[in-house]
């Protein structure tokens, strides 16, 4: 029993904390997207979403490119092939554990 379980320490702690992992899923689904559009559709604070962006960046899992549009700040942030790879990796990971978490229902 304890094996199922282990599994889910195995999990990359990266993606997993549930603001990196709504990150990497809305970027998953888009070429990419503005920090702006991240922050409306996460609910994190400017300064959170920030701090989350660059440890994925330090991971590369994420690339981001700032920009000036009409002398306002413009970050576009991307998924990186490694991102995805990970990101896949991760919700097999969930999927698996959670199979084998009902394989020790008592019938």
């Amino acid at each position: 029993m304890s094996n199922v379980f282990e599994e889910i320490a195995g999990l990359d702690k990266l993606i997993h904390e549930p603001a990196r992992l709504a990150i990497m899923t809305i970027l998953s689904n888009s070429q990419s997207a503005d920090f702006l559009a991240l922050q409306r559709l996460t609910g994190l604070t400017s300064g959170n979403l920030s701090v989350h962006l660059s440890k994925l960046a330090e991971g590369e899992l994420i690339t981001y490119e700032k920009q000036f549009v009409d002398k306002k700040p413009k970050t576009q942030i991307k998924i990186t092939k490694k991102g995805q790879q990970a990101l896949e990796k991760h919700w097999l990971q969930l999927e698996n554990f959670r199979a084998n978490v009902q394989k020790l229902k008592p019938e």
